[in-house]
């Protein structure tokens, strides 16, 4: 029996810990936080943006992970975390119809279910929504999208992999890698060691300091994001995702809306001082029922975001036993990372579509993904060093 160690309890590491108890592996799960969820997965808007993905096969890969979704609901059961819901665009000047019809088309072309509207169809796609928000004569409607309820997605797939040999460990952050010569065998957690044939590597925005206990070093960046929620709206719900010029908005399974904003998260200086509020009066300016509703929560997350913005998944030179397995856009990429990363671990050689996300691959200048671009455009900041209240410990 394989016996794998996997260091953070966030989407990353609790799908792939399901999957490799589906393969029959003995899995001891460790994480520095007091419960699953307690980092970058529980503070992110987790909401499908595939349509935004690019290279065509990073889309794929996407695309594969929200199919994933639907897969998982029906294998696990259990409480629902996935929520369908159109997502709609729109801009708010020509230059950025024009980008948004190209996009749009490109998307089409790639089989991605998505179409151009009259900005009059929001009457009946979001009625939540002032219609005086939208400059724009058309807006974008991607079809299949949704959001996800990230933290009980956790949860439904570790109550689902402890049908297994799986073991999990809360407040234990790694402190050191048990080595043979230059091979990873176990890990270190306080006065607690766990012995492994390989070591996953989830940590999110402490997959870095995890690497380099072993030596090593991933081409990865930590971005800080605010998310703030309301309450329940006074009026009518929200019933689409919005991602419109300085605001992503989604509704909660209680009634209310999260709010993000690439353009608030540039003025982020380590405290979230004044920045909730400016949330909610974007989201008041879009949906007015927001206006009744109070803040709720504010979180910050540290986003683990690889330099050209795709995936790293496997070894590293030089510390063979160590497995990374760190993206951005986790919650949506978890099934199928997760799935590819375990049957590589428990199988017999390299698995062919993970070729591509090596950490030891050459990082170009140029970054690959779009909606990484699109956030760099709007200003995201690198983390401070020391990160957030909100990130987990590993």
């Amino acid at each position: 029996m394989n016996r794998v160690v996997v260091v953070g309890a966030g989407v990353l590491g609790a799908c792939v810990t399901y999957h490799l108890a589906r393969a029959g592996a003995h899995v001891v799960l460790v994480e520095g936080a007091p419960g699953p969820a307690a980092g970058t997965s529980g503070a992110t808007f987790a909401a499908d943006v595939t349509h935004l993905k690019t290279p065509y096969a990073y889309y794929r890969l996407n695309r594969q992970g929200s199919e994933g979704h639907l897969r998982l609901a029906e294998e696990i059961g259990g409480p629902r975390w996935r929520h369908p819901l159109p997502l709609v665009q729109w801009a708010d000047d020509e230059d950025g119809q024009r980008a948004l019809r190209e996009r749009t088309g490109r998307a089409r072309e790639w089989g991605h279910d998505c179409r151009l509207a009259p900005a009059s169809a929001l009457r009946d796609l979001a009625p939540a929504v002032d219609p005086a928000a939208c400059p724009a004569d058309e807006i974008v409607v991607h079809s299949g999208c949704a959001w996800f309820d990230a933290p009980r997605f956790v949860r439904a797939l570790l109550a689902a992999a402890r049908r297994g040999t799986v073991e999990t460990h809360y407040g234990a952050p790694v402190a050191g890698l048990l080595r043979d010569g230059e091979r990873v065998t176990g890990v270190r957690a306080g006065a607690r060691t766990w012995h492994a044939d390989t070591v996953v590597n989830c940590a999110g925005p402490g997959a870095d300091r995890v690497a380099a206990l072993a030596g090593a070093r991933l081409p990865l960046r930590q971005v800080p994001g605010l998310i703030a929620t309301s309450g329940p709206l006074s009026g009518q719900p929200l019933t689409a995702i919005l991602s419109v010029p300085g605001l992503d908005l989604r509704p909660t399974a209680d009634g209310g809306v999260l709010a993000l904003s690439w353009e608030v998260d540039a003025r982020l200086r380590g405290a979230a001082d004044g920045l909730p509020q400016e949330l909610h009066r974007r989201a008041r300016d879009i949906v007015p029922g927001v206006a009744g509703a109070r803040i709720a929560d504010a979180r910050i997350g540290i986003r683990p975001v690889p330099l050209d913005g795709l995936p790293l998944v496997g070894e590293a030179p030089g510390a063979p036993g160590l497995y990374h397995l760190v993206s951005h856009s986790g919650v949506t990429l978890a099934p199928v990372l997760g799935r590819l990363a375990a049957r590589e671990i428990t199988g017999t050689g390299p698995v062919p579509e993970l070729a591509g996300y090596r950490p030891d691959r050459t990082i170009a200048n140029t970054v690959h993904d779009e909606n990484l671009i699109s956030m760099n455009r709007r200003g995201a900041r690198p983390a401070a060093r020391h990160g957030s209240k909100r990130q987990a410990e590993v």
